[in-house]
């Protein structure tokens, strides 16, 4: 099978009719989340409920004139009815919504989307900006039981009994977290030409944030992307996850098992900056302390874990950024020691100099506190000694050397 699931006879096919695939559409993505099982109370929210409308509202960092949506039910087990959707241009924390547009699937109104599968919609003819926002509202007629989805959404979404896909505004409508079932919104020949993934835990997903903000270090680095003329053709994605790690499953599944799904099977990647590894390290002392035997072995097993991620991305013609862990002693969650303190050292040596990434963002030095090098600086702590404060995530967005990327040209 090829990244895009095609037989090799399908494969050979195309090669043999001149490539034909290729010349299709450009899709560009404009605003994508990564996908898992949603559990908790909002979940519960939404089971009872039964047959239901989600109005989601999403940031974009791509513009265009016709747009798609993949929608997923990776974590399903059973087929997932879509009853209804539509789409229009909106605002964060609000639910209403500018002319809704009704989405087709293969020119249907419905969809049915199998266990572990995603689907796209059919092109919508909706003129969009990046720095803009849409809203997607999805009728599950079945109610939805088993959702897939973001939990981590830090964005207002809306619960509505029955079809309200139509309805421009849903005043009586329930409040909840998540992006539920929308896994990306794409742009078709977009002035935006390639995309760099932003892939990490929650530090990347803008845990602490004021919601419906847009201020996650993703969203400040699009922006600067978008105010330079050297790298405005550039989108970005936000595939973080809190409490991710690298090498086993947690709050989602683990960076190794998902990297192809969140950056390599995404069109038009071009870059991706990996910011991850330390909630593998917090974890690993949280309960007891571990020998230094343990130590090492998890230094040696996440700097591999690096080496196979460049491996992957770069057969694909993906440049691969590492990111240096950011500073978290005294975070009461974790309470890292000096043993951790040291881990983290050997593993940001590896990511400046090993050399197997194609560029380095030092967000350790970018937040952390030059008095105190193993903590944050204060101004930049949101208070857990964890994760940074917005200003934060505003000065680990502007670390990024926009010299590491170069304008895509297709």
């Amino acid at each position: 099978m090829t990244r895009w699931g095609f037989t090799a006879a399908a494969a050979l096919m195309i090669a043999v009719s001149g490539g034909a695939a290729a010349q299709g559409p450009r899709w560009t993505p404009a605003w994508g989340s990564s996908q898992m099982r949603i559990d908790g109370a909002n979940a519960e929210k939404v089971a009872k409920v039964g047959p239901a409308t989600i109005r989601q509202i999403v940031h974009l960092t791509a513009g265009g004139r016709t747009l798609r949506l993949r929608l997923s039910n990776i974590a399903g087990t059973t087929p997932l009815r879509i009853g209804a959707a539509t789409i229009g241009l909106g605002a964060p924390g609000r639910s209403t919504v500018t002319a809704p547009l009704p989405v087709r699937f293969a020119g249907a109104a419905d969809a049915i989307i199998p266990p572990g599968a995603e689907y796209y919609s059919d092109p919508i003819a909706l003129p969009v900006t990046a720095g803009g926002d849409v809203t997607v509202s999805l009728f599950f007629p079945d109610g939805l039981t088993m959702p897939t989805g973001h939990s981590g959404a830090r964005s207002t979404t809306y619960l509505s009994a029955g079809d309200a896909t139509q309805r421009a505004e849903l005043a009586d409508a329930q409040k909840i977290g998540g992006w539920w079932t929308l896994s990306d919104v794409e742009v078709r020949d977009a002035a935006q030409t390639a995309t760099i993934v932003a892939i990490g835990d929650s530090i990347t997903d803008g845990y602490g944030i004021t919601d419906d903000s847009n201020t996650r270090w993703p969203d400040d680095f699009a922006r600067r992307l978008a105010g330079n003329a050297a790298t405005r053709r550039f989108s970005v994605v936000n595939a973080g996850i809190g409490g991710n790690r690298v090498l086993l499953d947690g709050l989602g599944p683990n960076l190794m098992a998902r990297f192809d799904r969140d950056v390599i099977g995404r069109p038009g990647v071009s870059h991706v900056i990996l910011l991850e590894g330390v909630n593998d390290l917090g974890v690993l002392t949280r309960e007891r302390p571990v020998d230094p035997a343990t130590h090492r072995a998890i230094v040696t097993q996440i700097t591999t874990a690096y080496r196979q991620l460049a491996e992957r991305a770069h057969a694909h013609g993906i440049r691969l950024i590492g990111g240096t862990i950011t500073p978290f002693q005294g975070n009461d969650y974790y309470h890292p020691g000096p043993e951790t303190e040291a881990d983290r050292q050997a593993i940001n040596s590896f990511i400046r100099t090993s050399g197997i990434f194609d560029g380095v963002v030092d967000f350790d030095r970018a937040v952390r506190d030059p008095a105190r090098p193993d903590r944050l600086l204060p101004a930049y702590d949101s208070g857990d000694h964890l994760h940074p404060s917005m200003a934060g995530y505003k000065a680990m967005a502007a670390a990024i050397p926009l010299s590491l990327f170069r304008a895509a040209r297709r």
